[in-house]
């Protein structure tokens, strides 16, 4: 996001104080010039704080997480370290405050500590003025990606062929095509189906998911809908939620002789975000706080069927492909943090493809901690729209591919109804499912050697590029190399070498976050975009695991910094923005 320094603005006659008008992004006041004193505006309003009483969830973590959550965390964060500030409840007292003021909320964010809501002009400016307030800013809404077509290509139809009968412990019908594809029967042949791994599904609704057949057998745990406001993720007949029924049976479905998903014994989590009835189908504010509820219940792995490659324009305020860079979209961000926080994040290249002389990835996709699923057919070749890559900022994307030409999906007309369709919204469930089976396989796994582990086992492992990233999954031989990977002798894979930071960008403090995989002598410095050291961060012997540090930028100016970790043979480099 990029901040610019404001010095007056006028609004409906009436002058600002300064200390109000800074606290308006750029973006907030172009949408404000162009509405009128009545219009009721969806913005971000962001507190300064919690609060002062927030020990007492420091001493008991679990008032705000589950035991789940935090036994994932601990595979990627320090015991100490389990929960954040970050993880702390918005303060009730602020958000009381600022609806006297007028707003009405529509969700919490912990994550970025404010609420997102509908205000007037005039309401903004009072609540602006209040001291706890520390930012206001337009939620961004985005334009829908374009829509997967049934039966895009017909004459691949008949390559989605049934596996004779007894080969393999069940019997997929027309779906086992897209799973052989992935190697997912011969994982399910050695008894790892799933059990035990919470996913999330964050998509347009899931009609039928408590009456078709192939979910009579289904762990649903919880549901809710962002949109709505409440439990049910069903659209009864306005067929709101046929994308989600679709998705959903790609990843956990289970009725022999139809369609049989990768991880059908998993626990899933039910999130409703997308309101396709509206110009704008997407607010990121749905999303995010979708995404927060999922971690609160100790989600393991999601999965995104959903793509944005432009924003709504009339939000007053548009960002273009440019802004695909990783660090721009609020949604990006909320992406990556999950990572974070240790959740494997899977999301939709998008299906823009078609446009392969640049980067053609919607948002969250573009995160450089999420794994941006591309499209291949049933031969593997790969799907005209499927998105490509690079990102803005040079990082290959796609990640990873899977089928998402063709595949045979549960459908809504009836409660055995299925069909086919095409969309990286397709592969991305099935990339999401083939995951979990992994982490069935090795729970230990942290979301980055997840992701290690599927890129060197894909069929580019060692050659990547931005059309396929790494590749189609292989997800036999990513449980197989976790046998091999046990031989301590063995070369530790890059990716396992982790370095990020939070936020980004920051003003004016930063925390880095670094971990190597054995014991190492490591270096962190800060350089300039010159590459010229400017100062070191840390530099000595470090056990397998974990660190983090904060910076913080006081001294510096605003701009674009590189972190540079040296760790044994091993070197990662990481862009920061400092933003003042």
């Amino acid at each position: 996001m990029r901040y610019l320094i404001v010095t007056l603005i006028l609004f409906a006659g009436v002058v600002f104080a300064q200390s109000s008008l800074e606290k308006f992004t750029p973006q907030l006041n172009a949408v404000i010039s162009n509405s009128n004193q009545s219009e009721k505006l969806l913005v971000w309003i962001f507190f300064t704080d919690k609060g002062s009483d927030v020990q007492k969830y420091f001493s008991d973590p679990t008032k705000i997480v589950s035991e789940k959550s935090l036994k994932r965390r601990a595979k990627v964060l320090s015991e100490d370290k389990l929960i954040s500030e970050r993880d702390l409840p918005v303060n009730q007292s602020y958000i009381e405050q600022i609806k006297a003021n007028g707003i009405q909320v529509k969700q919490k964010t912990k994550w970025f500590n404010g609420v997102s809501g509908w205000a007037t002009k005039s309401e903004l400016v009072q609540i602006a003025d209040l001291p706890f307030v520390k930012q206001l800013d337009i939620v961004y809404r985005f334009r829908k990606d374009n829509e997967e077509s049934l039966n895009e290509n017909p004459e691949e139809l008949n390559q989605n062929l049934e596996k004779p009968k007894g080969t393999n412990s069940f019997d997929y019908g027309q779906s086992f095509t897209q799973l052989n594809q992935i190697t997912v029967p011969q994982v399910h042949d050695l008894g790892y189906t799933g059990t035990g791994v919470t996913i999330c599904l964050m998509d347009a609704g899931f009609d039928r998911w408590t009456t078709h057949q192939v979910f009579s057998s289904m762990n649903v745990i919880a549901t809710w809908d962002f949109v709505d406001g409440d439990s049910d993720v069903e659209n009864g007949n306005v067929g709101l939620g046929r994308h989600g029924t679709n998705t959903l049976s790609l990843i956990g479905g289970f009725y022999e002789g139809q369609l049989i998903g990768p991880a059908f014994d998993a626990d899933f989590i039910l999130a409703r975000t997308e309101d396709i009835n509206s110009e704008s189908p997407i607010e990121e504010d749905n999303w995010i706080a979708a995404m927060e509820w999922a971690d609160n219940m100790g989600v393991d792995v999601t999965s995104t069927s959903l793509s944005y490659l432009e924003f709504d324009d009339s939000v007053g305020f548009n960002y273009t492909w440019e802004d695909m860079d990783g660090n721009t979209a609020r949604i990006t961000n909320g992406a990556d943090y999950a990572v974070y926080l240790g959740i494997f994040v899977v999301n939709s290249a998008g299906n823009n493809g078609n446009n392969i002389n640049h980067n053609t990835l919607g948002a969250p996709a573009d995160g450089d901690s999420v794994i941006a699923a591309g499209s291949v057919s049933s031969s593997g070749s790969r799907s005209s729209f499927s998105s490509v890559g690079p990102t803005v900022d040079g990082r290959i994307k796609p990640d990873l591919m899977a089928m998402g030409s063709n595949n045979y999906v549960a459908c809504r007309n009836n409660n055995s109804c299925y069909t086919n369709g095409s969309g990286t919204s397709y592969s991305c469930p099935l990339m999401a499912g083939a995951a979990a089976l992994i982490l069935q396989a090795d729970p230990s796994l942290t979301p980055m050697q997840l992701s290690a582990l599927l890129k060197s086992t894909a069929s580019q492992g060692n050659n990547p590029d931005n059309l396929y990233g790494w590749g189609i999954i292989n997800t036999y031989a990513a449980v197989q190399s976790l046998v091999t990977n046990s031989d301590k002798n063995n070369k530790v894979p890059e990716d396992f070498y982790v370095l990020q930071n939070f936020p980004n960008p920051f003003n004016p403090s930063t925390k880095i976050r670094f971990s190597v995989p054995e014991r190492s002598l490591v270096k962190l410095a800060l350089y300039d975009l010159l590459g010229r050291e400017i100062t070191v961060l840390f530099n000595e012997e470090m056990n397998p695991g974990t660190k983090e540090l904060e910076f913080n930028g006081n001294g510096l100016a605003s701009g674009i910094y590189l972190v540079k970790m040296v760790a044994n043979n091993y070197q990662k480099t990481l862009k920061i923005s400092l933003l003042k």
